[in-house]
């Protein structure tokens, strides 16, 4: 049996959480030992609730990285930029790295699966811990960028490449030319498809589609269950809570503002996120729960309004149902073209106010949500990119790939 550490992006977010811990969950069943790291309350809450053993009693010294520019990140060309501005700083980024050493030493893994920590990939080439990584398309280094639409890469895009080489020679680790090359793993996983998260043919990438948890034996409360057949459902995920203005409350406010009193059953979640108290009293037919079974939830409803981050769009997609979603920053407006490209849905592109935060226009919202409702060929593109999803394994592929590559490295190591 294996040894296995899965690490992410440490934010209080529950996309990376539940792309990796339905593999975790695998893989200890198969009586392998496994561990995660992610300290924030609502990856830990999910990590927890599917029975893993979470490492975040271990220091963490975290917090907004000094430098931390979010209206540069939510403008970002590409993953790179992203990267730039989260790891700019060098003497954090030594500290962040140094601690993910110390991490995988004191936890002592065979492999260590990542998706997008960039100090943790950076750790297991220094300790030379074999990587697997399981990343969306637009995390990958042979990616378009998150404004692919808009054409060509500028020549000028600001790179973390200076300050992690500047760490990895510390370390004895190669530079590289861009920092979002260490990303990916000496096995690399794309949560997604072709379709969905499209990469050249060079790229040296396996696809495993969309990884959801919980699964679809996962049951809905009962006054879910009990929603009116007469009137459609609205899921309205808000997403995490981060600095303005990548803060997604905007969703919440749109929906409010535009559903409140219409007949329609909407039900809103937060990822185990606090309400935030400027919503004040939900409308008569909005109910809320902290948190719903992802894939249950997309089936029972007729459409998803989100912020569009790449667990809700495979969510969405996987349970075929269309989706308006109000993007909050390049990374998401990414995915959420994709999902227009596809038919399966509508963008509502949020613009930056006065007050630091995103705002859209609320009757180009409700028109857009009541145009994906009652105009079939949405739904139809869904159901269709939800079969064409049926053809890849998810997280059983994912795990299966990830356990031989554990057995091929032991192997290669013992030879």
């Amino acid at each position: 049996m294996a040894k296995f550490l899965f690490t992410m992006l440490a934010d209080n977010t529950l996309g990376l959480s539940a792309r990796l811990v339905p593999i975790g969950r695998l893989l200890a069943d198969r009586g392998h030992d496994v561990a995660v790291f992610n300290p924030a309350p609502a990856p830990a809450q999910l990590i927890e609730d599917a029975g893993l053993k979470n490492l975040r009693r271990m220091p963490w010294r975290s917090k907004l990285p000094p430098g931390f520019d979010a209206a540069h990140v939510s403008s970002a060309w590409d993953v790179e930029e992203n990267l730039a501005t989260m790891y700019g700083d060098e003497h954090h980024t030594r500290a962040t790295t140094l601690f993910y050493v110390d991490l995988i030493r004191r936890w002592g893994p065979d492999v260590v699966v990542d998706s997008f920590a960039l100090p943790a990939c950076l750790a297991a080439r220094t300790l030379k811990v074999p990587l697997a990584s399981v990343l969306q398309g637009d995390h990958h280094p042979a990616s378009e960028g998150f404004l692919w639409w808009k054409g060509e890469r500028p020549e000028r895009v600001l790179s973390a490449a200076p300050v992690i080489n500047k760490v990895a020679a510390d370390l004895g680790v190669a530079p590289v030319t861009r920092a979002v090359d260490l990303l990916a793993g000496d096995l690399c996983l794309i949560v997604g498809t072709p379709e969905t998260d499209p990469l050249p043919d060079s790229a040296r990438v396996t696809y495993v589609g969309p990884i959801i948890w919980p699964g679809g034996d996962a049951a809905l409360p009962d006054w879910v269950s009990e929603l009116s057949r007469d009137a459609p459902v609205i899921w309205v995920y808000s997403g995490g809570s981060l600095p303005a203005p990548l803060d997604s409350s905007v969703v919440s406010r749109a929906a409010i503002a535009a559903l409140a009193d219409a007949p329609v059953q909407v039900v809103l979640t937060t990822g185990y996120q606090e309400i935030p108290e400027e919503l004040g009293t939900f409308p008569s037919n909005f109910r809320h729960a902290a948190y719903l079974p992802g894939l249950a939830m997309a089936k029972r409803c007729d459409l998803l309004v989100h912020h569009g981050g790449h667990g809700s769009v495979m969510t969405g997609l996987s349970a075929g149902r269309p989706a308006v979603i109000i993007p909050t920053d390049t990374e998401q407006e990414s995915t959420a073209r994709r999902v227009v490209a596809l038919g399966a849905g509508e963008i509502v592109v949020p613009v930056d106010g006065a007050d630091g935060e995103k705002h859209i226009d609320i009757a180009e919202f409700g028109a857009k949500v009541r145009r994906v409702l009652n105009e079939p060929d949405y739904r139809q593109s869904a159901e269709r990119v939800a079969e064409s999803m049926c053809k890849f394994g998810g997280a059983g592929e994912a795990a299966d790939r990830i356990e031989l590559f554990a057995t091929r490295t032991a192997r290669a190591a013992a030879s």
